[in-house]
């Protein structure tokens, strides 16, 4: 009659819906990458002969590669939700921390060329 208060099936059941909900944005997280290599590729091509400039190609590219990195860390995050272990939660921490400083560092480095072409900034 209360086997829908058995704690165990809930735990599966958020485990396996954790696991999904972490496949999806590291999808999410690949995709952002073919799009923004498809962008990028567009831009050159598009414009081959005004030569869009290699900061305008970095900034196309750049852009989607800060998103994918987003996806990415939330999946981590999810991750450290069903880590087994302290070995695993510290491996997680520490790809967290990595892809983190990836993402401050691309996006200054973004900013920076942002202002770099729009006059009067």
């Amino acid at each position: 009659m209360l086997e829908w208060l058995d704690i165990t099936q809930w735990k599966q059941a958020m485990l396996h819906g954790v696991e999904l909900l972490q496949f999806i944005l590291e999808l999410v997280s690949v995709a952002c990458v073919a799009v923004g290599v498809l962008q990028t590729a567009r831009l050159v091509l598009r414009e081959r002969d005004t030569s869009p400039g290699f900061s305008r190609i970095r900034l196309c590219f750049g852009s989607w590669l800060i998103l994918a990195l987003e996806f990415q860390l939330a999946a981590d995050i999810l991750a450290t939700t069903i880590a087994p272990s302290q070995e695993e939660l510290i491996r997680l921490a520490v790809i967290a921390i990595i892809r983190t400083f990836l993402n401050y560092f691309l996006a200054k480095e973004l900013e920076g060329q942002r202002e770099q072409q729009i006059p009067g900034s």
